[in-house]
C-alpha cells in the first residue's frame, strides 16, 4: 500500500494587505470589523489568510493607524480630512474630482475610484504623491449617483444565459451585466436603454435591466431617441397628461376679458423664424398724443391655463424646457397649448401677460406697466421680411424672403412701426454695449433636411437687425420685470450670470495670442471691452468660430437663481426670464410670482424656489447637451456622403493623441489621430498648442489651415475621423 503525500498547506501571501485593510475600514469608518468580516470582504477563508489578517490588524493597531473598539473589533483612526466633490471621468476608469476645497482637480486612479461613475457626488480624501506636486485621492463613499440609466448596445452571450450592455458614452468605463430574464426582448446588437440596479461588492461590473429597446444602431430614429434617452429626456407625453390638456377650456370669454387690460385695438404683430410653429411673443406699437411711443411686449399667458397642482403642471415642471433637436422639437407643453391656445397666431384673440413701456425718441423709459391683457395679432412676419423693411426703409417684401414666396407690400402702419422700433432698439443696444455688455453673435449651424430627415445641405444662421430688434425688446421686458420685483426685495426667479474667472481669461489669452489678439484684464470694464473688440476683430476670419466658441467657454454659465448677482454678459443689475413661458418653466414661475405681487401678496419661500431654480438649470443643461449631440450626429451623417472630397479646415484643438479640425465651409469637426500621421514622429508641445515632427520639425498648430479627407464616420459614437492631406497653401 502506497502512502499518499500530504498536501502542503497554502501560504499564499495576500498582496497589498495593509492598504486593503485600511481601505475597508476607512470606507465604512463608523463601523467596526473583525478578522472574519475582513476575510469575507477579501473573498478568502483559509487559515493562512485569516492569520495574515489577524497579524496585520495587530501591526496597524500598534502603529496607531487603527483602534480596537471591542475585543477583536477594529475601526479606522480618522486623521484624514474628508471632502466632497463631483467625479469627472477620463479614460480607462481613472478621472478627477472637481472640489471647491482645491484649486486644481484631484486625480483619482482607477483602483481608487471604488465604483464611482462619471458625474457622481462622492466623498473622498486627498493626499500628495511622493515626488509629485499635485494631489491624488481615493473615493471613500458615493453620496449620490449622477445617473442610473444608460444607452448602449446589447451583446448576448452564445449560450443566451446572460448579456452585457456596452455603453455608448466613453465616460462609462464598465459594461453593464444583464441577466437573461431582464433583457426585455432585446435582440443581439440592439441599442437599448438600461437601468443600473446594483453593483455588488465583489462584482467587477454593475448589473442592470433593459428598460427599453430603442432600435438598430445607426438608424435615424434610433439615434435621435438614444440622444434623448441618454439625458433622461422624454420622447412623448403620458396619455393622461395629453388627455388632461385636451380638456382645458381654451375659449376667450367676456368674463375673463373684463379682468384684463384690453389691447386688441393696438397695432400688434409677431416676428419669428420662417419655420416657427409657436409664437409666444408679440409687439404692439402706438404713437401717443404727447409724442411718446407706447410699446407693448406681449407674452402668451401660459399660467392662465397651466395651474399649479395639476398633472399637466407637474409634467411641465419635470421637463422644465422644450428641447430643440435638429429634426424635431420635444415641447414642454402639449400641442393644444404650445401650438394652439398659447400661440399668438395672426388674426386671433389671445390671453397675454404684458410689459408696456412709454419711450421717447432717445429710447428713455418714461412709464411702465405690467399685467394681464388680451391682444389681437394683426400680422405675422418672418425675420427675413422684417429685415427687408429695415434694409429698404419701405413696406416692399421681395418674393425671395416672403413666407409665401410671393412679393407683396406689408401694411404701411406695421412697416412704420418696424422702422421706428428698429431705431429705438439700436439706441438701446448701443447703450447696453457701452455699459459693458458682451456681443455674442455666434454663427449657428443649421441643416436642410429632406423628407426622410437626411441632411442635404448646411447653412449658417446669423443675427441681423430684425433679430436684434426683437431681442432688444425682449431683453427690456426681462430686465424691467426683474428690476420691478428686485427693488421690492421679494423672492423672484432671476437669470444670473457671474463674471468670468481669471484663470479662464488667462487661458483664452494664451490661445487667441497665437492669432495675434491681445486682451486687457485691468478691470471689469476693460475685460468686457476687450472681449467685444476680440469678437469684432475675428468676425469673418477663418478662426472666427474657434475664437467665438472659446470665448463662450470662458464665460461663466448663466443659470436660474433666487439670489440675484446680476447678469455679467448683458451688463444688467436685474434680469429675469419672462418672455418664453411656452418653452421655459422659469418664465411660468416669473409670471405667477409677478401676478401674486401685483395682487399685493407676501413674498414666497425663497428656499423652495431656489430648489426649483436648480432643477430648471439642470434640465436646461441636459437639453443643451442633447441639442449639441443632435447637431454632431447630423454633421456626421452629412459627412458620410462626402467621403471622397478634400476639405479645408482650421485646427481647433491639439492634444497628445491628435489634432481636432473644424471644416471651414460646414463647421463639422473631426479628429486626425497622431497614429495616422505616418510621415514623421509627432510630439505634443503644450506651450505652443502644437504637434511637432521630431525629424522634419513640421508644426501643426492651433489655428493652422489644413486639408483633410473623411476617414471614418461613426454615428453611434458620434465620432468623425479625418485623414490629414497636409497644410493648406493659399493660391
Amino acid at each position: 500500500m502506497t502512502n499518499k503525500k500530504k498536501r502542503k498547506p497554502s501560504h499564499n501571501k495576500i498582496s497589498n494587505l495593509t492598504n486593503t485593510i485600511l481601505s475597508i475600514l476607512k470606507k465604512d469608518r463608523n463601523q467596526t470589523f473583525n478578522h472574519k468580516q475582513i476575510a469575507a470582504k477579501l473573498g478568502v477563508n483559509d487559515a493562512s489568510s485569516r492569520n495574515q489578517i489577524i497579524k496585520k490588524l495587530q501591526e496597524l493597531k500598534a502603529k496607531n493607524e487603527i483602534e480596537e473598539i471591542d475585543r477583536g473589533k477594529f475601526k479606522a483612526i480618522v486623521n484624514t480630512e474628508y471632502h466632497t466633490g463631483r467625479v469627472d471621468m477620463a479614460s480607462r476608469g481613472s478621472g478627477y474630482i472637481i472640489c471647491d476645497d482645491f484649486e486644481d482637480d484631484v486625480y483619482i486612479s482607477s483602483n481608487n475610484m471604488n465604483k464611482a461613475l462619471h458625474g457622481d457626488e462622492v466623498e473622498f480624501y486627498a493626499y500628495k504623491r511622493k515626488n509629485r506636486g499635485k494631489k491624488e485621492g481615493e473615493v471613500t463613499n458615493i453620496i449620490k449617483r449622477a445617473k442610473t440609466e444608460y444607452v448602449g448596445v446589447i451583446q448576448i452571450n452564445e449560450k443566451k444565459n446572460f448579456a452585457f450592455v456596452v455603453v455608448d458614452s466613453n465616460k462609462m468605463y464598465k459594461d453593464i451585466f444583464v441577466p437573461i430574464n431582464k433583457i426585455n426582448k432585446a435582440e443581439e446588437g440592439d441599442k437599448v436603454l438600461v437601468s443600473l440596479e446594483e453593483w455588488p461588492e465583489k462584482a467587477d461590473s454593475p448589473s442592470g435591466k433593459v428598460l427599453k429597446v430603442l432600435g438598430k444602431p445607426g438608424e435615424h430614429n434610433t439615434e435621435i431617441h438614444a440622444i434623448l434617452a441618454e439625458y433622461g429626456l422624454p420622447l412623448e407625453f403620458p396619455h393622461e397628461v395629453e388627455e388632461f390638456a385636451n380638456k382645458i377650456d381654451t375659449s376667450i370669454t367676456k368674463e375673463e376679458i373684463a379682468k384684463r387690460r384690453d389691447m386688441r385695438q393696438d397695432l400688434t404683430f409677431t416676428v419669428d423664424p420662417k419655420d416657427a410653429k409657436d409664437f409666444d411673443d408679440a409687439l404692439s406699437f402706438k404713437v401717443l398724443d404727447n409724442g411718446l411711443y407706447e410699446i407693448g411686449i406681449h407674452i402668451a399667458d401660459v399660467s392662465h391655463y397651466l395651474k399649479e397642482g395639476t398633472i399637466l403642471d407637474d409634467e411641465a415642471y419635470e421637463r422644465a424646457t422644450s428641447v430643440y433637436l435638429v429634426d424635431r422639437v420635444v415641447p414642454m407643453l402639449p400641442e393644444i397649448l404650445s401650438n394652439g391656445a398659447c400661440s399668438l397666431r395672426p388674426h386671433e384673440e389671445k390671453y397675454t401677460f404684458s410689459a408696456v413701456f412709454k419711450l421717447n425718441d432717445k429710447a428713455q423709459i418714461k412709464d411702465q406697466w405690467f399685467g394681464r391683457t388680451v391682444t389681437y395679432s394683426d400680422a405675422r412676419f418672418a425675420y427675413e421680411e422684417a429685415q427687408a423693411i429695415i434694409e429698404t426703409k419701405s413696406n416692399d417684401i421681395p418674393k425671395e424672403v416672403s413666407l409665401t414666396g410671393k412679393a407683396y407690400k406689408a401694411d404701411q402702419a406695421v412697416a412704420d412701426a418696424v422702422l421706428k422700433m428698429d431705431e429705438l432698439a439700436k439706441i438701446m443696444r448701443n447703450k447696453r454695449m457701452s455699459s459693458g455688455a458682451i456681443s455674442f453673435d455666434k454663427v449657428e449651424v443649421k441643416f436642410n433636411l429632406d423628407d426622410q430627415a437626411n441632411p442635404v445641405g448646411v447653412y449658417f444662421k446669423t443675427s441681423k437687425d430684425a433679430n436684434k430688434l426683437i431681442e432688444e425688446f425682449m431683453l427690456l421686458a426681462n430686465k424691467k420685470v426683474g428690476e420691478f420685483i428686485g427693488k421690492q426685495k421679494k423672492t423672484f426667479v432671476y437669470r444670473v450670470h457671474d463674471e468670468p474667472k481669471d484663470e479662464k481669461l488667462a487661458t483664452l489669452q494664451n490661445v487667441v495670442g497665437r492669432f495675434g489678439y491681445k486682451l486687457d484684464f485691468k478691470d471689469k470694464k476693460s475685460v468686457s471691452s476687450s472681449l467685444n473688440n476680440l469678437l469684432k476683430e475675428v468676425n469673418g476670419k477663418k478662426e472666427q468660430n474657434l475664437v467665438d466658441t472659446l470665448t463662450i467657454r470662458t464665460m461663466s454659465k448663466a443659470e436660474y437663481s433666487t439670489k440675484n448677482i446680476g447678469h455679467y454678459g448683458l451688463a444688467f443689475d436685474y434680469y429675469s426670464h419672462f418672455t418664453s413661458p411656452i418653452r421655459r418653466y422659469p418664465d411660468v414661475m416669473a409670471h405667477r410670482l409677478l401676478q401674486q405681487y401685483l395682487d399685493g401678496e407676501k413674498s414666497v419661500n425663497q428656499d423652495a424656489y431656489e430648489d426649483k431654480c436648480n432643477h430648471c438649470s439642470n434640465m436646461e443643461n441636459l437639453a443643451t447637451k442633447a441639442e449639441r449631440d443632435s447637431i454632431k450626429y447630423m454633421q456626421i451623417r452629412f459627412m458620410e456622403d462626402h467621403k471622397n472630397e478634400n476639405f479645408v479646415g482650421v485646427i481647433s484643438g491639439v492634444t497628445d493623441w491628435g489634432i481636432y479640425i473644424e471644416i471651414i465651409e460646414n463647421k463639422c469637426e473631426g479628429m486626425v489621430s497622431v497614429r495616422d500621421m505616418k510621415d514623421d514622429h509627432y510630439q505634443f508641445d503644450e506651450d505652443h498648442y502644437a504637434l511637432i515632427g521630431k525629424n522634419s520639425k513640421t508644426m501643426y498648430q492651433l489655428g493652422d489651415e489644413v486639408v483633410v479627407k473623411v476617414k471614418n464616420t461613426d454615428l453611434v459614437k458620434k465620432h468623425l475621423d479625418f485623414t490629414l492631406i497636409g497644410k493648406h497653401i493659399d493660391e
